[in-house]
C-alpha cells in the first residue's frame, strides 16, 4: 500500500487534495484569482495523474479510489464554499451533495450486503462531472472578471449541473439495480450447477 502511495500519479492526487483547504481560503477571503489559479492547477494534476498513470505503468488499487475521491471532494467542497459566498444557488449544491450522499449510502449497503463490486462511474455520471468543473470554474472566473459571457456560461452550466445531477442520480441507482440482479443471477446459476 505504501508503495502503491508513493507512486507519481497517486503524490499528484495526493497533491489535489492538498489544495483544498487553500482554496477554500481564498474564496473565503474573497481572492477568486488565486482560487482560480488554484483549481486549474487542480484540473491539470488530474488530468497528469490520469496519462503519467498510462504512460509510465503506474496504474494501481489506491489510484483508482483516490482519484474520484479527490474529485469528489474538491467539487463537492467547491460547491459549498460558492454557496456560502452566495456565488452559487444554495438548491444546486444541495442537490450535488444530495446525489452523492444518496450513491455513498446506496453504493456501502450494496457492498456490505452483497457480493456485487462494480461501482464503475456511468456516462450521465462522467458528464456531470465535466459539467460541474466548468460550472465552478465558469463561476470562479466571473467573481474575477464579470464579463458577461462568464456569467451566461456559469448560469447555462449551473442549471446543467441540476438536470445532470438529478437524473445520473436516478441512472445510476437504475443501473446497480440491474447489476445487482446480474450478480445475483449468476450466484444462483453457480449455485445450481454446484
Amino acid at each position: 500500500m505504501l508503495r502503491q502511495l508513493r507512486s507519481f500519479p497517486n503524490l499528484l492526487t495526493l497533491l489535489r487534495l492538498s489544495f483544498i483547504p487553500f482554496v477554500v481560503s481564498s474564496i473565503l477571503d474573497g481572492r477568486y484569482l488565486i482560487a482560480l489559479i488554484l483549481f486549474v492547477l487542480a484540473g491539470i494534476s488530474d488530468a497528469l495523474d490520469g496519462v503519467l498513470a498510462r504512460s509510465l505503468g503506474q496504474r494501481t488499487k489506491l489510484g483508482e479510489y483516490l482519484d474520484p475521491i479527490a474529485d469528489k471532494l474538491l467539487l463537492s467542497t467547491l460547491f459549498l464554499v460558492l454557496a456560502v459566498s452566495h456565488a452559487i444557488p444554495w438548491r444546486i449544491t444541495v442537490i450535488v451533495f444530495s446525489r452523492d450522499i444518496i450513491i455513498l449510502v446506496v453504493c456501502t449497503l450494496v457492498y456490505a450486503t452483497t457480493p456485487l463490486r462494480d461501482f464503475s462511474p456511468t456516462l450521465l455520471g462522467k458528464a456531470n462531472t465535466v459539467a460541474q468543473i466548468t460550472a465552478v470554474g465558469a463561476t470562479l472566473l466571473s467573481e474575477v472578471r464579470p464579463w458577461l459571457w462568464a456569467f451566461g456560461l456559469k448560469s447555462v452550466m449551473l442549471w446543467t449541473v441540476f438536470a445532470l445531477t438529478i437524473v445520473s442520480a436516478l441512472h445510476y441507482v437504475y443501473l446497480l439495480g440491474v447489476r445487482l440482479r446480474s450478480v445475483t443471477a449468476s450466484d444462483r446459476a453457480g449455485a445450481r450447477s454446484a
